[in-house]
């Protein structure tokens, strides 16, 4: 009988090489978000105002609950029950997140589309449609977010980027929700002109799996999903205005939200898992902008990354292993990871 190996694989070496730029593009926003502050400064952060621990654990809860309920909305439900089926939704979007903020190269997400496919009592095509428009929807709220908050923080160039990439996602999700089923064939017959190419051919899958996603659900449901999207991130705002309040600092009504629009939509920089570096910058950068020291800036903008981090890892971790546990999974999850699919669908 033969032992498997238990060596890294050349999968896992390359995917190893592949972690390193990230580290290191986190190591260097860290440096530059923290150099000339001290560890003392750091330190010296203190609860001010202890009762807005509640709206900090309030909408920590209340972000992610909504993000479960959008997320059931839009798979399909086949043989289960409702109860059941968000249950289920629930517990596999919470176990991605959760491996999103620790492991490399988005695993969280090839776990959710590959993993749980059988869970889901779905392809893993149904499922990549439906992350493919939830990342849509947050985009485009993000940026309309970002949009209305800038102000003078933005440079010329830096305002036309975002009002440009606010148009086209506008745009692009007007014509995604309301008319997705009349936009299949055309959209065909568009990339059939195209010279033949893997690159393309993968767009125009990727482009058609989220105009199936919203046909599914309709225009009143691609509404109403768009509106879940506007209250889910109102939410994660209101975690940072209450952990302003909670740490006493000055920032101006703008300064939380800007900072909320900006740190998310540094997730779009390649680096390490769970955007370590990029999140902290961006959150810097915006509350200076609004009235914070420089060093209270950055100490907040590590202590509610830390907190976002720490509470859906745990989270979405007991969630995960409570799972394993129940169904007697013993299979070692690095053994799990090395044998998802390399490629999305």
């Amino acid at each position: 009988m033969t032992t498997p190996s238990t060596g890294p694989t050349g999968s896992s070496r390359r995917n190893l090489f592949k972690t390193i730029p990230g580290l290191l593009i986190s190591a260097f926003f860290l440096w530059y978000t923290f150099r000339g502050i001290s560890f003392a400064q750091i330190r010296a952060l203190r609860l001010v105002h202890p009762a807005w621990i509640l709206g900090v654990l309030g909408f920590t809860i209340a972000g992610y609950t909504l993000r479960c309920v959008r997320w059931t909305q839009m798979m399909p439900r086949g043989q289960l029950s409702i109860r059941a089926h968000f249950l289920v939704c629930a517990r596999v979007l919470m176990t991605s997140l959760a491996a999103n903020n620790i492991l490399p190269l988005r695993i969280g997400d090839v776990m959710r589309i590959f993993t749980y496919a059988g869970d889901l009592g779905t392809s893993p095509s149904v499922i990549l449609s439906t992350v493919v428009l939830e990342k849509l929807l947050d985009i485009f709220v993000l940026v309309l977010l970002f949009v209305s908050t800038v102000g003078r923080l933005a440079t010329p160039h830096l305002r036309l980027i975002a009002d440009v990439s606010l148009a086209i996602s506008t745009v692009g999700l007007l014509i995604l929700l309301v008319g997705s089923r009349s936009l299949q064939a055309p959209v065909q017959r568009f990339f059939a002109r195209l010279p033949a190419n893997p690159k393309l051919a993968k767009i125009e899958h990727w482009i058609t799996l989220a105009l199936d996603a919203t046909s599914r659900l309709g225009m009143v449901g691609s509404l109403l999903l768009l509106l879940q999207s506007v209250v889910i991130w109102t939410c994660e705002g209101m975690i940072f205005v209450s952990a302003l309040f909670l740490l006493g600092m000055p920032a101006d009504r703008v300064g939380p939200w800007l900072a909320v629009s900006f740190a998310n939509l540094s997730y779009l920089i390649p680096s390490s898992p769970g955007a370590i570096g990029p999140f902290e910058l961006a959150v810097k950068t915006s509350l200076v902008n609004h009235g914070v020291a420089q060093a209270q800036a950055a100490v907040f903008g590590l202590a509610i990354h830390v907190w976002l981090l720490i509470s859906i890892t745990f989270a979405g971790g007991i969630i995960f292993f409570i799972h394993r546990i129940r169904i007697h999974n013993n299979k070692p999850l690095f053994v799990e990871i090395e044998q998802l699919p390399t490629e999305l669908p």
